[in-house]
């Protein structure tokens, strides 16, 4: 699950030669004083998840081992680290794992820019990671779409980034880590609503690989993002550890030389199964793009979940890639996004540069 030299290779080669679009690697620092009241400043956030008018026993079982305290939090802007972002957004886990450093949320802020490169009121898009410590991927998704005009959070889960800790690389942990990884991405929606210059009427999401996993887990918790943005991810988790290739299966054998039996794979990634919420999604304001030769999550798992939720076909997107050629289609996914924040008909997919 995480993007290898061969996708970060495919991506520069997608962008250089502007097969769909030319971004920059980032965009040039605003004036100092354009952003100056941003800097160190505290600001109130509040829980609006809701679990509630569920009948399903299943689906009832799965919020509410997902479930946590929600009220009120505090969201804090910080110095972001040279290259990620104009700030650090920080706030609380709503589901403590007792460790300080990573049960503190990371978001890098990539604020919106007018024609004058000045900050701007606009809608805004969380962008969960890969596997990968690098986040390449989501660096390019939350860099490309702040070209569009949007606030982009690239938010740290568990055990990543501003969070690393001792958790971290601790195969054990990766399932409580999962679990903490979807409140935290619900409760991301209500930090950005507290922050200036965010249009609140369209807060959406986008995730890859694990990161749209966890998207896909949390678009049916509720409505509380607009639109969610499904990449390389679908359902039956387990089922993507124990059989998938390359990445998955280097999983499995992190897990099998945990002592992690097979079972208790498909017992733990029960907890945050996206099928078991499938039939809460939005279908109208969810779209998953797949790979049609993807060999580290099945296209059958994809296809489950696109049952399950009942998406359109309009609404599930198959490149003809596997799981890191994918990123030859960056520029094209980017450009598709923007379309469906706009409310636009999106271009035909262009063949493969």
């Amino acid at each position: 699950m995480k993007f290898s030299i061969l996708l970060r290779l495919s991506v520069c080669f997608a962008l250089v030669t502007g097969s769909a679009m030319r971004l920059p690697a980032e965009v040039a620092e605003a004036p100092a004083n354009a952003i100056l009241d941003l800097k160190d400043r505290t600001f109130e956030g509040r829980d609006t998840t809701n679990f509630s008018d569920e009948k399903d026993p299943d689906a009832c079982a799965c919020l509410k081992g997902l479930d946590w305290n929600r009220g009120n939090f505090t969201v804090q802007t910080t110095t972001a680290e040279k290259g990620r972002g104009d700030f650090l957004v920080r706030f609380p886990t709503p589901r403590p794992s007792g460790d300080a450093t990573n049960d503190l949320v990371a978001m890098e802020w990539y604020v919106a820019r007018d024609e004058n490169n000045q900050p701007k009121r606009a809608p805004a898009i969380v962008i969960v990671h890969e596997s990968g410590r690098g986040m390449a991927a989501a660096l390019i998704f939350a860099r490309g779409l702040r070209h569009f005009g949007y606030h982009t959070f690239l938010i740290h889960l568990p055990g990543y980034g501003a969070r690393t800790s001792d958790f971290t690389g601790d195969i054990k942990q990766m399932f409580p880590g999962l679990q903490q990884a979807v409140a935290d991405v619900r409760r991301a929606r209500d930090a950005v609503a507290a922050l200036p210059l965010v249009d609140t009427s369209l807060i959406a999401l986008q995730g890859t690989s694990l990161g749209g996993f966890i998207v896909a887990t949390v678009a049916g918790i509720d409505q509380g993002y607009q639109k969610s943005f499904i990449l390389l991810a679908g359902g039956h988790l387990g089922k993507v550890i124990l059989t998938g290739q390359k990445d998955a299966a280097s999983m499995h054998k992190r897990f099998t030389e945990a002592g992690i039996s097979d079972e208790q794979i498909n017992d733990l990634s029960n907890g945050i199964e996206p099928l078991r919420l499938a039939r809460r999604v939005n279908a109208k304001q969810t779209w998953l793009f797949s790979g049609k030769y993807d060999e580290v999550v099945p296209p059958a798992c994809t296809q489950a979940f696109v049952e399950a939720a009942q998406l359109k076909d309009d609404h599930h997107v198959e490149y003809p890639v596997g799981h890191y050629t994918a990123a030859l289609f960056m520029p094209s996914m980017l450009e598709r996004i923007h379309d469906l924040m706009m409310g636009r008909e999106p271009k035909p997919i262009a063949p493969a540069p």
